[in-house]
């Protein structure tokens, strides 16, 4: 976008006071977050814009161009925490922001920006913020996406929205992925990079023992990448693939980053995997069935959007996270020959735009 867009129209290059975004907290939603980065970059420029984040997410904000710097500190979901949120807001106030943008809805997440002082509290109507926030917006039930919501809100007030926003965008330094695969023993080859985890059952395709063994059989490397959760599912994986298949999940969210980094394609389920492998640039293949493509699809586009075809199910797009009809056809019926045969293509043809 350029300097004459609608989101830098009303540009004061004089206001230098830095930004804060609170986020949502999921892996994946924080990485949409850098469109309402880019956005507030452009809309003002000589503004540092910083991110609160939780010690799971923070990896993320070291690969964020356009981000100053990340405010560690983590709030249990489940309660107040009076003490935490007075630590926070006595960090905040001494950073003198201008300007807060409070994109969840919940009046916990604006409990801080409010006790620092913080002149400018922006945020949608909801959860009795009343004296919490002081730039009210409102309509956000009538936007339609996730990201539409929370990019409406760096936006000046009453803006329509644009025909695309800006999308995320994560850059790792080459040396980095060297250092990376040179620690766990890798070659260069391209891999495929193996994504089983979720948020939910329901998102979990459960064919990825078999793609991996018809990975590892046609010479491909294969990586399960995921979190301490996945260990088990990875097990799995490696048992069925054989020597050719890595299990790369850990603890560090940042080795899930260089491992996405490193990989000639993703295959992920509908997570936040998914997301950070398509705001790296590496060809990312999403297989949805509970979950909307429309409305949880990444904003940067996905090389495959994997969905079952075979019947129309009455239940689909059902966003539940626990399957209660049909047996899990809208992920059972996607075949694990499938998903490795659209793989194969999408790496032959990345490998042909990059020579």
């Amino acid at each position: 976008m350029n300097q004459d867009s609608q989101f830098s129209r009303d540009a004061d290059r004089s206001d230098t006071r830095p930004i804060l975004i609170i986020p949502y907290m999921w892996i994946g939603d924080f990485v949409r977050n850098h469109t309402v980065v880019r956005i507030l970059n452009e809309r003002w420029p000589n503004r540092p814009v910083d991110l609160l984040t939780t010690s799971l997410c923070a990896p993320l904000v070291e690969y964020m161009p356009g981000v100053r710097q990340g405010i560690v500190w983590d709030l249990p979901r489940s309660r107040l925490a009076v003490g935490r949120q007075f630590g926070l807001a006595k960090l905040l106030r001494e950073r003198n922001y201008g300007t807060a943008l409070v994109l969840p809805r919940t009046w916990k997440a604006a409990i801080a920006p409010a006790l620092a002082g913080i002149p400018e509290r922006v945020g949608f109507v909801g959860e009795f913020r009343f004296g919490l926030l002081n730039r009210w917006r409102w309509g956000e039930k009538k936007l339609p996406r996730f990201i539409d919501k929370n990019a409406a809100l760096a936006q000046p007030d009453g803006a329509p929205l644009p025909p695309e926003w800006p999308v995320p965008q994560l850059r790792v330094p080459a040396d980095d992925i060297a250092r990376w695969r040179q620690a766990n023993g890798l070659s260069a080859r391209a891999a495929v990079a193996l994504a089983p985890g979720s948020v939910g059952v329901s998102k979990r395709w459960t064919y990825y023992p078999e793609a991996a063994r018809l990975l590892a059989e046609r010479g491909l490397e294969v990586w399960v990448v995921g979190g301490p959760a996945e260990k088990g599912l990875a097990q799995e994986i490696v048992a069925a693939g054989g020597p050719g298949v890595r299990d790369l999940t850990g603890n560090d969210l940042r080795n899930g980053v260089l491992a996405m980094a490193a990989a000639g394609v993703a295959i992920s389920n509908d997570s936040g995997l998914m997301h950070i492998a398509a705001a790296l640039g590496t060809p990312t293949m999403g297989i949805f069935g509970p979950t909307s493509p429309y409305l949880w699809a990444p904003l940067n586009g996905l090389a495959a959007t994997v969905v079952q075809d075979k019947s129309v199910l009455s239940c689909q797009p059902c966003q539940s996270t626990i399957c209660k009809m049909n047996d899990h056809r809208c992920m059972r019926d996607i075949a694990a020959s499938e998903v490795v045969g659209i793989a194969q293509r999408v790496l032959g043809d990345h490998a042909q735009a990059t020579t």
